[in-house]
């Protein structure tokens, strides 16, 4: 059959867009082997574990915002540190004024340099819908920091930890301390009377968010969750040369790496030795597309955008299939919603934004 030059072009165009979405799918395969979801769950819980102090709360200012709503400033105890000190968590949370009875509660979380504060307007809305909405600072941000700014104080922590000698005690302050912290503030929420222990749910923002699937993902106290700009493979991003995004979020702390492995500049070999010392098992078990399967059964709604560098689309789609392989398996395919906003870099939308709102109103509000 004779075809056209336009026809031939049209035929061309449509192999190659047939051969990109077979590609596409072949990378969208859940990475593996893992080990079984239980026995992640239980190694992440003990790589972490540590001894509980008592919460000891602190309000340092109670106060009625322009809405009526009650705004709380406050503290807990988390842990003890080795050196006898007591590490607190600031925590900012607004609740509607006159609750009916016990309300759902979620814990928001900020992204690397940012704060508690920077999440009052987030959780005013959740205030809005009848949801305790929850802030804490991540370890060494906003009141944690020390008097430094953005994430001066969490960059050099980090270099600490990757200089920390063999044998001596390891702190974990990418991403893992604060896990810590988020599994603290539950237990406080499971004290208030004015909060429903049962209707728990957390969303958090870029850094906030890969504290949100590796936090929630094994404390089945959280109801819902929305990690959001967040989900993502480390290990995919090694193996693909697509560790950069990832790398510039504390880029001084890679640098001391390379300087230190004598490396010209940061590389994957530098990515690979610092995050395999300061977040161990990131880049096998503890990866997203492992931890994303213990959320099966509770119902997740995850934000991406399609151009984020900070976490490649190829490598969150194999988060993305490892999810929905678990949710099948579940039979609660209903309970999984992956929203990846078109044209979209490291940011959430305004379109996100609502569909997290409604996502956590969904599954927590009613009774």
């Amino acid at each position: 059959m004779h075809m056209t030059p336009r026809i031939a072009r049209v035929g061309l165009l449509l192999v190659a867009s047939l051969l990109l979405v077979v590609r596409s799918a072949a990378t969208a395969e859940p990475a593996g082997p893992y080990p079984p979801a239980a026995e992640v769950k239980a190694a992440f819980l003990k790589l972490l574990d540590r001894p509980r102090i008592a919460l000891d709360p602190e309000t340092k200012k109670t106060e009625t915002d322009a809405g009526g709503r009650v705004v709380e400033h406050l503290s807990i105890a988390s842990e003890r540190k080795a050196d006898g000190s007591v590490e607190r968590v600031p925590i900012l949370l607004v609740r509607p004024a006159k609750p009916a009875g016990r309300l759902p509660a979620v814990i928001v979380l900020h992204g690397t340099g940012g704060n508690k504060e920077s999440l009052r307007g987030f959780l005013v809305e959740l205030a809005r819908r009848g949801i305790v909405g929850v802030a804490i600072d991540a370890r060494y941000h906003g009141e944690r920091a020390g008097g430094a700014r953005g994430s001066q104080a969490y960059v050099a922590a980090v270099t600490r930890a990757w200089k920390t000698p063999p044998g001596q005690p390891q702190e974990h302050p990418f991403y893992f301390d604060t896990c810590w912290d988020i599994w603290r503030t539950l237990d406080y929420l499971q004290t208030r009377a004015d909060v429903d222990g049962n209707r728990l749910g957390m969303i958090g923002f870029s850094m906030g968010g890969i504290e949100t699937w590796l936090a929630a993902a094994v404390d089945d106290r959280v109801k819902v969750a929305v990690p959001a700009i967040s989900v993502q493979s480390f290990r995919w991003s090694l193996d693909n040369d697509a560790w950069q995004g990832r790398a510039r979020t504390i880029q001084a702390a890679h640098d001391a790496a390379a300087k230190d492995l004598g490396e010209p500049e940061v590389n994957a070999r530098v990515c690979r030795e610092l995050w395999g010392k300061v977040i161990p098992g990131m880049l096998d078990q503890f990866d997203c597309p492992s931890m994303i399967r213990l959320f099966a059964g509770r119902p997740l709604l995850i934000l991406n955008g399609d151009r984020d560098p900070n976490c490649p689309l190829v490598g969150a789609k194999i988060a993305f299939a490892a999810a929905e392989a678990a949710y099948r398996e579940a039979g609660a395919t209903e309970k999984l919603k992956i929203m990846v906003a078109p044209d979209t870099g490291h940011k959430v939308t305004v379109e996100q934004r609502q569909a997290a709102l409604d996502w956590l109103s969904k599954w927590l509000a009613p009774l």
